[in-house]
């Protein structure tokens, strides 16, 4: 009889161990339907009870911090995705979100630590390299943030969006002729590159070579019409040279 009773008592356990499962995945997925509806004050109270019935459930986590960033609410969405990360801190979804949130909050340096672990987590994602040296660029850390670019064309040698990004640090720390060394080689790789042309440009602008830099401005301009930032750098150019007639007509269009 008592061996009958200790098998019921598991048996029960197990039952409601099984039901409450099955009620925070459905609590889980009322929350994500009315995410969908963009009701989003509504899906975090379906989240919530998720989290309520399962403190460890990192879904319900992620999806209320989502639902929070959506909201603009982004330091709640960091308390959220932190809640996640107290579960399994090698949930890459949280620390994404957690990248995300702190752009918004132009807290740069806190969200180059964030992509850094997500870095950490998959170092054979050239994107994720890429995404942290973009971060440390944004702050002015140029010799850091080459050295992400570096780490993504490691993996990936015509990473052109990387070369690129490496240029602009060069660029930033005087080294000119690397960074045109950089930018001829990505146009060999893909001649449509216009952001390439416009940061020519730019270096032949800034060593008083005008006639060349709007040869560049206007390379980028026929990959891209509707580019403003090379219509307008092309008419700098063409004023250095004494053209303002021709300057004023792009001024006029712009």
């Amino acid at each position: 009889m008592k061996i009958l009773m200790v098998v019921i008592s598991l048996c029960l356990i197990i039952l409601c161990t099984l039901c409450l499962a099955e009620e925070t995945d459905y609590y889980d997925w009322k929350g994500l339907k009315s995410y969908a509806a963009k009701n989003y004050t509504e899906s975090i109270v379906f989240f919530d009870r998720a989290i309520k019935q399962d403190s460890n459930y990192i879904d319900a986590w992620l999806h209320k911090g989502d639902a929070q960033r959506a909201m603009l609410n982004y330091n709640a969405s960091l308390q959220s995705y932190e809640g996640a990360l107290q579960v399994n801190n090698k949930t890459k979804a949280a620390w994404t979100g957690m990248i995300e949130a702190y752009i918004a909050l132009n807290n740069y340096q806190q969200a180059a630590e964030a992509a850094a672990k997500v870095t950490e987590i998959e170092p054979n994602r050239k994107e994720n390299w890429q995404k942290e040296g973009n971060l440390l660029q944004m702050q002015g850390d140029y010799e850091r943030a080459m050295a992400k670019y570096e780490g993504a064309l490691n993996l990936d040698t015509n990473y052109i969006d990387a070369s690129y990004r490496k240029a602009l640090s060069l660029m930033a720390l005087g080294n000119s002729n690397g960074a045109m060394s950089l930018l001829n080689r990505i146009l060999s790789i893909d001649p449509k590159y216009k952001a390439a042309y416009n940061a020519q440009g730019l270096i032949f602008e800034a060593e008083g070579k005008y006639a060349s830099a709007r040869d560049a401005y206007e390379n980028a301009s026929r990959i891209d019409p509707q580019w403003i930032q090379p219509r307008i750098n092309n008419m700098h150019s063409l004023q250095a040279l004494g053209r303002t007639d021709e300057a004023m007509r792009i001024f006029v269009t712009l």
